[in-house]
């Protein structure tokens, strides 16, 4: 028996699919189940049954010499939430708990860390453990992210096997619930439809051009297959990143979106909002040397192929209902 958290959110529901397409049913989908939009992501797959988030815990204590292993995936994630103790909760302390359940269990371990642990990327984006805790974090979502990060590494009694997986931009189908914190590309194709156009962020700073902060898009299909083989070969422990290794820039994002649809871009700028503009991100690249290492060899969607993979085959024929871009 295995355990997805987060089952009914992005990366859950699509790593709940990857897993059910090799012929695997028997999982426990953990979450908070009150949100319809979300619940929609898992119509379909094939698992035992669902636990709330809040009994899971105790369920776990009850049961863990049934579980074979977990993937932690839920998360507090909206990066504009200001109380930190919401993701002292949900965020660090929750995941303690699991990894000693595990450890005591010998179950392995595979959880979702963030690239936002980053920061700035004072020190790089490589997937690194000596730097971890000197990063700095923009907001209180990375801080509780990269905190479990230092625990982890400084625990002597661990799970078999863990891995902790650095996010970073990751869009595909199954966000359409996410609302102010899906991707641009979700974004761009809602106000292409309602508007004809695009209004990016402008840049706040005097050495990036409008439309070209960048940051490390991934695709969900790229980041569902590295994930599982994380967490089927299990290979080194430790701290990895989730992405492609290639900033590109928010405008190439949009620009592709455009010719997915057959247009050409209608591109304008708008002031970035003040709840973000001092913990804005201009450039993320992640150093994917360690999973490459680590076996990982299969090719990644380019920026283009992947927009235009999810446009066509998703957002064109599969966009629920009254969905429109809050950005």
């Amino acid at each position: 028996m295995q355990i997805i958290t987060g089952a009914a959110g992005f990366i859950g529901s699509r790593m709940l699919q990857k897993l059910n397409e090799e012929g695997e049913r028997d999982f426990i989908l953990v979450d908070e189940f009150s949100r319809e939009d979300k619940n929609k992501n898992f119509e379909g797959k094939q698992y035992l049954e669902t636990i709330d988030r809040d009994i899971f815990i105790d369920w776990l204590l009850d049961n863990a010499s049934r579980v074979d292993g977990i993937i932690h995936l839920g998360a507090r994630t909206d990066t504009t939430e200001k109380n930190a103790a919401i993701f002292d909760r949900l965020n660090l302390n929750y995941t303690k708990d699991l990894w000693t359940i595990c450890t005591e269990n010998s179950i392995p371990f595979v959880y979702a860390s963030s690239a936002a642990t980053y920061g700035l990327g004072e020190y790089g984006y490589e997937d690194r453990h000596d730097i971890v805790t000197k990063l700095k974090p923009l907001n209180p979502y990375g801080v509780s992210k990269n905190d479990f990060d230092i625990w982890a590494l400084q625990q002597e009694r661990q799970p078999p096997y863990w891995a902790g997986l650095k996010f970073f931009n990751v869009y595909g189908p199954n966000e359409y619930h996410k609302g102010r914190m899906a991707s641009v590309i979700f974004h761009t194709f809602n106000q292409i439809k309602a508007t004809g156009g695009m209004k990016l962020f402008k840049s706040h700073r005097p050495d990036i051009q409008h439309g070209h902060q960048s940051r490390d898009f991934v695709y969900i299909k790229d980041v569902v297959d590295m994930v599982r083989f994380l967490y089927r070969q299990q290979p080194e422990i430790g701290l990895f990143n989730i992405g492609t290794g290639k900033a590109r820039t928010f405008l190439d994002l949009a620009t592709s979106t455009f010719h997915s649809l057959g247009l050409e871009p209608n591109i304008s700028f708008i002031d970035t909002p003040a709840d973000i503009r001092d913990t804005y991100q201009y450039f993320t690249e992640a150093k994917m040397d360690k999973i490459r290492k680590a076996g990982y060899d299969k090719p990644f969607y380019s920026l283009e192929e992947g927009v235009a993979d999810y446009v066509r085959r998703y957002l064109v024929t599969k966009l629920p209902p009254n969905h429109q871009s809050t950005s």
